[in-house]
């Protein structure tokens, strides 16, 4: 199975977590009850088995806690994926939720980028800063080896906005981590 544990200890942030692509219980626990909630969803949208525990600097605000996740969480990406052969390599999927529509495009090939075209019109989701969320999938995209573009065209309500992201990369990312059966890492140069 390809899957991954990454421990990842900082003065502002703890983090542990366990990854398999091919599937498992989800359980996350951060304590910000809105991201727990929308990594719960990448998680059972992606067909992922996920474990992750954090602890962070809540005191000061979320955006430690966010970011450090999405380090945390992209390395655990690239170690699951090995040396990223025998998969199907790009997704793209869309997600509405209700007035919002949330696109995510992206190649797994190890060469990091994000462009991300969203605007929240609500500042926080409960706890959850909304601009933070820019921050945790730069920092995931980063250290995972992701090219990723998220696109929200429209949508008024960052709570369906946010969550459609995140559905949204799910998707696109189980397309992509899809074995290929072939082994070989797609490719014309032969390696990623």
């Amino acid at each position: 199975m390809r899957n991954a544990t990454v421990e990842r200890n900082t003065k502002e942030t703890q983090i542990k977590i366990s990854l398999c692509l091919d599937g498992g219980d989800v359980k996350v626990s951060t304590g910000i009850g809105f991201f727990d909630h929308m990594l719960t969803a990448f998680g059972v949208h992606g067909g992922f088995g996920l474990d992750i525990d954090v602890k962070g600097d809540l005191e000061v605000d979320t955006h430690h806690t966010a970011e450090d996740t999405g380090i945390a969480l992209g390395k655990a990406f690239k170690e699951a994926l090995g040396d990223m052969g025998g998969i199907a390599r790009y997704g793209s999927f869309a997600v509405p939720m209700d007035e919002s529509l949330a696109k995510a495009i992206l190649d797994i090939s190890n060469r990091p980028f994000l462009v991300f075209n969203a605007k929240f019109e609500q500042e926080l989701c409960g706890d959850f800063e909304t601009a933070v969320t820019e921050e945790f999938w730069r920092a995931f995209a980063t250290n995972a080896g992701i090219t990723l573009h998220i696109d929200v065209p429209y949508g008024t309500n960052a709570h369906h906005q946010i969550e459609a992201i995140f559905k949204a990369v799910a998707h696109a990312l189980r397309i992509a981590v899809k074995p290929s059966g072939d082994g070989e890492v797609l490719s014309t140069k032969g390696v990623l």
